[in-house]
Order: C-alpha cells, then sequence, then structure tokens
C-alpha cells in the first residue's frame, strides 16, 4: 500500500466534494481506487486522486460527466494522450446566451468550492475573452460572488474561504484587463482624470475596481482609490485633479452618506474666475435612500459607463463595445 494514500473522506475535503459524489463516481464511471482491500476502508493512491482531480476540473468546465470520467480515466493511465475536449454546447446554445452563462456559473461556483484556483482563474479568463470584460461582470462574476455569498450565509461560518479565494482571482482578472492609461510621458493631466473611491467604512471593492477596469480598456484616464477612502482624501483628490465625475461607491447603506455625496458635490476646483465641481456618481445599493440632487445612480456597469460618457462629451472613447 503506497504510504501517501488517503480515505475517501480525506480526498471529498481535499476536493470539495461529498464522499457521495466520489461514491457516485465510482460506481457509474469506474472512477474509484484501483487497489481494493476486502474488510478495509477504501484508499486512494496519487494515481486514483490525479484521475477524480482531472474528472472535477473537467466538468467545471462545462464537460459532461461521462465524457468528463472517460477522458480523466485515459488520461490517467496514459499522461500523453489527447488534451482536454472542448465542453459540448447544449442545442441551440452560443456565446452570450442565457444557457451558456448559466454553466459558466454553476462551473466557476464548483470550482470555487473546491477552492480549485488555476480552474477559478481559468475561467474567469476565459469569460472575459469570450464575452468581453461588461458582459462577463454582469453575467458571470456577480451571480456568482452572490450565490456564493449566499452559500456562505446560509451555512453560518462555513465557505468564507470560498468567497475569499472566489474575491481574489475576481479582482486579479479585472486588473488584468485593464491597461495602463498612459506612460508618464504620454499621460493626460491631471484634469482629465476621474476619481473612483469608496466611501468611508466601505471594504467591498470590487464593483469599483470592475468600472475602473472598463474604463481602463477604454483608454478612459481614471484615478482609483479603492476601499474606505476618508472625506479628506477623497476632498483633496477632487482639488487637485479636477474630475468632471466623482464615483463614490457604497455597497451596504450602514456606509452611504448623504452629507458626504453632497460634499463631494460641491467641492470646487481651478483657479478663482474659472472654478469647476464634479458630478457625482453613486454607485452600489447602499444609495438606495434619499437621493442626492445632480447625482447619476446608475444600476448597472454598462449604464455607469453610458453616463460617465455623457458628462464627459466623449462618446468616442466611453462606448459600450458589444460582441456578437
Amino acid at each position: 500500500m503506497n504510504d501517501a494514500a488517503v480515505t475517501t473522506g480525506a480526498l471529498a475535503r481535499r476536493l470539495g466534494v461529498s464522499p457521495t459524489t466520489l461514491r457516485t463516481w465510482d460506481r457509474r464511471y469506474g472512477l474509484g481506487p484501483a487497489t481494493r482491500e476486502p474488510g478495509r476502508h477504501r484508499r486512494w493512491s496519487e494515481r486514483d486522486i490525479a484521475v477524480v482531480e482531472e474528472m472535477g476540473r473537467l466538468t467545471s468546465l462545462g464537460v459532461p460527466p461521462a465524457d468528463a470520467a472517460r477522458t480523466a480515466l485515459k488520461r490517467g493511465s496514459d499522461p500523453s494522450g489527447p488534451g482536454v475536449p472542448a465542453p459540448r454546447e447544449a442545442p441551440g446554445a452560443r456565446a452570450g446566451s442565457p444557457d451558456v452563462f448559466v454553466r459558466e456559473r454553476r462551473g466557476l461556483a464548483r470550482a470555487a468550492v473546491r477552492l480549485d484556483a488555476p480552474v477559478v482563474q481559468d475561467l474567469l479568463t476565459g469569460a472575459v475573452e469570450r464575452h468581453g470584460l461588461i458582459a462577463a461582470w454582469q453575467e458571470v462574476m456577480v451571480p456568482t460572488l452572490h450565490a456564493v455569498g449566499r452559500k456562505w450565509e446560509e451555512a453560518g461560518d462555513r465557505y468564507v474561504e470560498v468567497e475569499h479565494l472566489l474575491s481574489w482571482h475576481v479582482s486579479r482578472t479585472l486588473h488584468r484587463c485593464a491597461p495602463a492609461t498612459g506612460t508618464a510621458a504620454t499621460a493626460p493631466p491631471p484634469t482629465a482624470a476621474l476619481v473612483l473611491a469608496c466611501v468611508p467604512g466601505e471594504q467591498h471593492s470590487l464593483p469599483l475596481e470592475a468600472l475602473s477596469a472598463a474604463l481602463g480598456e477604454l483608454g478612459v484616464p481614471q484615478r482609483m482609490f479603492g476601499a474606505a477612502v476618508p472625506v479628506e482624501a477623497v476632498s483633496a483628490a477632487v482639488r487637485r485633479t479636477g474630475p468632471a465625475v466623482v464615483v463614490l461607491w457604497s455597497q451596504a447603506r450602514s456606509t452611504a452618506s448623504v452629507p458626504l455625496a453632497r460634499h463631494i458635490a460641491d467641492t470646487r476646483w481651478g483657479v478663482r474666475g474659472a472654478r469647476g465641481r464634479p458630478v457625482v456618481m453613486l454607485g452600489g445599493p447602499g444609495w438606495a435612500g434619499p437621493a442626492v440632487r445632480g447625482a447619476l445612480r446608475p444600476t448597472t456597469l454598462r449604464e455607469a459607463l453610458t453616463q460617465i460618457g455623457k458628462v464627459c462629451g466623449d462618446r468616442s472613447n466611453i462606448a459600450v463595445r458589444q460582441r456578437g
């Protein structure tokens, strides 16, 4: 017996699946331990583990279980065998269709629950490449984050690690999507930049990162300040850079502050006689209370980009690009 062999329970915890799932894979597809000893707990060798890990990876990518099992078994016996088969499309399914988005969300959630970081990253990167940043964010990333968050709430303290892993990889993907908007020699003057900041006490910055990434893809200059920015820091940034739009993100009602929004909207910049003030954009569900006069209130990433384009008066730069 291999000293590295593990029990079914230990392997299930390692893969983030239930022991029942492993037994089902064994019964239906023959993905059980190659060596069995009567009267003893089943033990999984490194080769057995590699096969079921491949099975989990393939099903996360949308490969039907029977096809995934055949490929996993073949690759387990012949590592130089054929590569991963392409996911089988449902009849009538196409890139960007609701069925495709549902399948991608399920695969991403399964990979996150297994804490399979490489697959999570591959799925996120693939979603952006296939659908574009806006659709990937609105149709794949956000629904999966919400689903994982609900699972965490329903399970008490469990699955916290799943939400953190998924959030980190979403953030990493968004940062990769946002090219620099200019080098030191070619960057636009500071007054051309937008200001993006989470309100004081607000740590949920992913939606703001998505907006920053989308603006970066379009080459729109910006200043991204991230989570929990003090009031004084936002005011100073507005006075120093003279932005056309200041985006304030609030995820929860407890962090949203109408006086803060009004204060930023009244912050002046520029020389005497030619002073200006920014348009404030209130992003996030935290701003569901009283309205702030003159403030923009987009409900989606696409809508935020459209509104920013209207304020900046440059439709050629801030255009929401669709993929066919």
